[in-house]
């Protein structure tokens, strides 16, 4: 299986189902392998004393408080079959994240998601992490604004729901985490993608060997979550081996919201899509040697050992008259030196071939 390709449609459906139905379709047109929503309840998110994040009081109204956005933006309970009949029809897996458990519960117990996609902020969310891996689905996690440490921590609540054990404490996290039971569930039902939480997120702030950094500290399947502009880092992320990518995208940059000026759109995401199949095509299985398409070339690149001159039989090959042109398929000039001073077996032109 190639990079699974997630068109994070997010919250920029505005609040409109059409719209929603059109990101849909549009991700399906792009070619990718899932569309993915946002599922919360406002009040199950933030207090009324959080704060907007500085990019969205630059995209939204500054004077709106950061509850009355979210529950601008919620998706509708009775939109979820909808989209989800719609992105099945069209060949999509439909996923959305949950933010919160009663939505979580939704998800899983109504809509039927088939897999679990936990956003960066609700890393230290125990409670949410504890609940989502007790479904027994695989888990996506985004691992934004988080250390090695924050990682482990998270993990370790995960292979604790997934072992199914009963008395939630820190101890008996780490010690799920630290047995192979809890590993080998971990690596089966855990990916881990590697993410920079800023919309647009600044390139020096990527670190895309993070990627690395994560497999080799894990031992998990890895990928990118990306918040930067434009396609080349997803693009890069494939060339580094990233089995999932995901990737906001809207209808029009220049919609009212919080995500649409660090989406793609529809074009775009297409050109990121067809460039991350060529990187894949591209990646090959690592075998030096020649290939198909080479094939037809060889004979016209490389050269054969030929007589530069004139030869007579019973002559001897000197520097002077021995020689390597194209095309190949004769003697290989690696065999130059074999073949200096001895005598020809018999005459030959100026740029004929030896034969053995």
């Amino acid at each position: 299986m190639g990079v699974f390709v997630i068109a994070e449609a997010g919250v920029n459906h505005n609040g409109d189902l059409d719209m929603a139905r059109g990101l849909v379709d549009a991700a399906a047109v792009a070619g990718a392998d899932a569309i993915k929503f946002q599922t919360f309840r406002a009040d199950a998110v933030a207090s009324g004393t959080a704060r907007k994040a500085v990019y969205q009081t630059k995209t939204t109204d500054p004077a709106e408080s950061h509850v009355d956005l979210l529950k601008k933006l919620e998706l509708p309970r009775e939109w979820h079959q909808d989209l989800k009949r719609r992105a099945q029809d069209r060949g999509l897996v439909f996923m959305s994240t949950a933010f919160d458990r009663e939505s979580l519960d939704f998800l899983v117990g109504d809509v039927e998601i088939d897999r679990i996609k936990i956003p960066s902020g609700e890393l230290t969310n125990g409670p949410l992490l504890l609940a989502a891996a007790r479904t027994g689905l695989p888990a996506i996690l985004s691992t934004g604004m988080a250390n090695m440490d924050e990682i482990a921590q998270a993990l370790g609540v995960l292979a604790f729901g997934y072992l199914g054990f009963e008395t939630p404490a820190q101890a008996a996290f780490e010690a799920a985490y630290a047995s192979g039971d809890g590993k080998r569930r971990l690596a089966d039902k855990v990916t881990l993608l590697h993410c920079t939480t800023e919309y647009p997120a600044p390139f020096a702030d990527i670190d895309l060997n993070a990627m690395g950094t994560l497999s080799a500290g894990f031992g998990l399947p890895v990928g990118l979550s990306d918040h930067s502009a434009g396609i080349a880092v997803p693009v890069a992320a494939a060339a580094l081996g990233a089995e999932v990518i995901e990737k906001h995208f809207t209808m029009d940059v220049t919609l009212p919201g919080p995500d649409h000026r660090a989406s793609l759109e529809p074009a775009d995401l297409s050109k990121m899509i067809t460039s991350i199949r060529e990187v894949e095509a591209a990646l090959g299985k690592g075998l030096k040697e020649p290939k198909p398409s080479e094939q037809a070339n060889m004979a016209v690149a490389r050269r054969s050992l030929v007589a530069l001159q004139p030869v007579d039989a019973g002559d001897v090959f000197t520097e002077a008259n021995l020689g390597a042109l194209r095309p190949g398929g004769g003697i290989s000039p690696m065999r130059y030196w074999e073949f200096l001073g001895t005598r020809a077996a018999r005459s030959m032109n100026a740029g004929e071939a030896l034969d053995e």
